[in-house]
């Protein structure tokens, strides 16, 4: 494992070199959509407010939940450049995409699904870097021919233990793919996927997925034996449900009923 490259008499962490990536990936994600969806929308833009605050999101969360040990050590703690928490940054970049929808006229729910398959290939190439850190967000030992040790990793260890980033990576490309098939444009008769469904399905998906490889990770069980991962992965789960229900009771409303939503926003379910 590779912590940091050193060029002469600087080192940079390969985790930092990941985010770079994985934002470069979700930007050609997100570019794609805005293209064939004809939204003239900038996703470089776009992609650098939510990485930007969503970096942010993630280490709040992240000291937040040690709120003792922030107290003793405030300022090495949020300048520590390991430790960061993928919720607090899903809450903050929802919060940023909400303000871009409104500057783009698609609507804070109708961006929200443009960007769905990005933030599942972003955290997904975000993974990478927790892999070649060896930060810590490995799993428990294993016999499984493909277990990998990381004696060299920020959080070393030689045993062999479960991969998780790649088990990551390969559910977070699927979910997606799922995303981007389901959000194509709908042309002829096709009926257009009411808005926020792509978002609900993302956050169900996205739960599930985290919840489960949380049985498998290292991560301390905090509340009712689960991790501090978990607890949010159910409650991703439960606004996903909430949003679906919510997209189909507004889809089956009357039209009467709709016609105070933006046209903008209702040409782009």
């Amino acid at each position: 494992m590779y912590p940091f490259l050193h060029i002469g008499h600087f080192s940079i962490g390969t985790f930092g070199l990941c985010l770079w990536l994985a934002a470069v990936c979700a930007c050609w994600a997100l570019h794609k959509n805005l293209r064939r969806h004809s939204i003239p929308a900038d996703a470089v833009s776009i992609v650098a407010y939510v990485t930007v605050f969503g970096v942010a999101g993630a280490k709040l969360w992240h000291v937040l939940e040690d709120p003792a040990l922030l107290m003793r050590a405030p300022w090495q703690v949020l300048f520590d450049r390991a430790g960061f928490a993928w919720f607090g940054g899903l809450v903050a970049g929802i919060l940023v995409l909400l303000w871009q929808g409104r500057a783009a006229k698609t609507g804070g729910l109708g961006m929200l699904d443009l960007a769905a398959p990005a933030a599942a290939v972003g955290y997904g190439v975000g993974r990478l870097g927790c892999l070649i850190s060896g930060d810590g967000d490995y799993g428990t030992p294993t016999h499984l021919p493909w277990g990998m040790s990381f004696p060299h990793g920020l959080v070393p260890t030689t045993q062999r233990v479960h991969p998780t980033p790649i088990y990551e990576l390969l559910v977070a490309l699927g979910i997606a793919w799922y995303l981007w098939r389901r959000g194509r444009p709908r042309h002829g008769s096709a009926a257009p996927l009411p808005i926020g469904r792509i978002t609900g399905e993302y956050l169900i998906l996205s739960g599930v997925a985290r919840f489960l490889v949380e049985f498998i990770r290292i991560n301390p069980r905090i509340y009712w034996g689960m991790s501090n991962a978990q607890v949010a992965s159910l409650g991703s789960i439960v606004a996903g449900i909430l949003l679906l229900l919510w997209a189909g009771r507004r889809a089956a409303a009357p039209a009467s009923r709709r016609r105070r939503v933006p046209v903008e926003a209702a040409s782009r379910q």
